[in-house]
């Protein structure tokens, strides 16, 4: 097992990395809590690989399960409403703990609903996607959707320990395994060649399990160190949010239904190097080398959206701030740039004479 603590002061944690840690789920839990109640939150694709397991590990413990249905559309506040009801029916009080036991919207929700329910209530993350591994789990972001575009409310709530249990990625399919690498690539482009470099010579999924627990520990030191200089996102922490501008714009131009947000990011980080390469503000090559690096992970890399409808979208983006846009740019793999663009300029930025 290895540990990696994020240093925020009194909001500081430990996340632990290893295979089978499940198996002594109560030892982490008391870690941090010295309680006998817990409130976990899971969806229902989860639910049916864990729950029995869950229950049978916690057996000492008195416990509610709350089951979403899986997918970005549970992210609402109807359902936070509704986990508030059952955590009232289950008299969880403010000394007790929640467990986002899920991927990255149940980890979303969950931490929005402890940090919102009687003004707040510790929770810990147990992701259990590589998505959620490698980024959501980390960092304090929660919060749900609106009808008007992604997270648009939510709050910085950091966890009390994150769980990455590696043996946990073998219940994902293909589809859901390779969509948390495009979060990888993302790392590997701002801020470390090396992993991309390492994610290039990994021709396929067995290959990729062999390094495993690097790429995960590697990917959340990354987010620790950005996380720890700028924890609510006033300036470095923007960084992450390579290729999730249009990303964004496009999982919810399609209603959440056509991409994961990992295939959301993998396009939009394209559209953010061609455009890079166009403005001579990124390294010839590292276009075509990061789009056969994305081929090789399963990731789309091209798409025919209606623009104008994906920059009304972008323009809602909670990030953007007096009419501009921080589009994250990469100068070479490992090194970002922020371009600053009003956002009337936004369309001939990213799509002139394409």
């Amino acid at each position: 097992m290895r540990e990696l603590h994020v240093n925020l002061g009194e909001n500081s944690y430990d996340i632990l990395f290893g295979s089978g840690l499940l198996k002594n789920l109560p030892e982490y839990i008391k870690r941090v809590y010295k309680g006998k109640k817990l409130f976990i939150i899971t969806d229902n694709n989860v639910e049916k690989y864990y729950r029995e397991q869950l229950e049978t590990i916690l057996k000492d413990y008195d416990f509610t399960f709350y089951i979403l249905e899986a997918g970005e559309k549970s992210k609402t506040l109807d359902n936070v409403a509704k986990i508030y009801k059952a955590m009232i029916n289950s008299s969880l009080s403010r000394d007790d703990l929640v467990v986002a036991f899920g991927g990255g919207v149940t980890g979303d929700i969950a931490g929005f609903a402890a940090a919102t329910y009687m003004r707040g209530v510790p929770f810990i993350q147990i992701p259990t996607t590589l998505l959620s591994q490698v980024d959501s789990s980390v960092g304090g972001k929660v919060g749900v959707d609106l009808v008007e575009g992604k997270n648009l409310v939510g709050a910085f709530n950091q966890p009390k320990i994150v769980l990455i249990d590696t043996s946990v990625l073998k219940t994902l399919t293909d589809r859901y395994f390779f969509d948390g690498l495009a979060e990888v690539v993302k790392y590997g482009c701002i801020h470390d060649e090396n992993l991309f470099s390492l994610l290039e010579g990994l021709k396929n999924r067995e290959e990729v399990m062999e390094h495993i627990e690097d790429i995960l520990f590697r990917s959340c030191d990354i987010k620790r160190e950005v996380v720890e200089e700028d924890e609510k996102e006033h300036g470095l922490r923007m960084i992450l949010n390579f290729g999730h501008t249009v990303g964004h714009g496009l999982e919810q131009y399609y209603n959440y239904e056509k991409y994961t947000h990992g295939e959301a990011v993998s396009l939009g980080m394209i559209e953010i190097l061609e455009t890079g390469e166009r403005e001579g503000i990124t390294e010839k090559g590292t276009l075509e080398r990061t789009k056969k690096l994305l081929m090789q992970l399963n990731l789309p890399v091209e798409d025919k959206y209606n623009r104008e409808d994906v920059i009304k979208i972008m323009k809602r983006d909670k990030k953007n701030k007096k009419g501009e846009v921080n589009f994250v740019m990469i100068e070479k793999i490992g090194k970002h740039k922020i371009v600053k663009i009003k956002e009337e300029k936004m369309y001939d930025f990213l799509y002139k004479n394409r």
